[in-house]
């Protein structure tokens, strides 16, 4: 079965301690260092025994991503973006098909419709 690409995963390979942080910021696509300062600042600011018991909870109930999860950076910024506003993917990829529905009904007209002066000139050299 393949892992689902728009689920929070735990990012063992650029944890410090458990991943949660470091799979937070691979979820949303902010660089880690402002996951874990916010993190860190937030709990010295007065939430100490509840971000402690939230991270604790998220690193023991959520999974490690998988090795073959996104074959390279642009694939992982791809699904970041999904993942951040599917709508906007979504519209983004509605944009796309009718720019090549465009295209290729440009191509269709260009072939079926009919020359003239290609078929003088055809006819000329006969």
């Amino acid at each position: 079965m393949e892992p689902r690409r728009t689920k929070y995963y735990l990012d063992k390979q650029n944890a410090k301690w458990m991943g949660v942080c470091s799979g937070l910021a691979d979820y949303t696509g902010i660089d880690v260092m402002w996951v874990r300062l916010g993190t860190v600042l937030l709990t010295l600011m007065g939430g100490f025994p509840w971000t402690l018991i939230a991270y604790v909870a998220a690193g023991m109930m959520a999974k490690p991503k998988p090795t073959d999860l996104y074959v390279d950076a642009e694939e992982s910024r791809f699904w970041q973006g999904v993942r951040a506003n599917p709508a906007r993917s979504t519209r983004d990829v509605r944009a796309s098909f009718r720019d090549l529905d465009r295209r290729l009904a440009d191509v269709e007209l260009f072939y079926t419709s009919r020359n003239t002066s290609l078929a003088d000139e055809i006819e000329s050299l006969r």
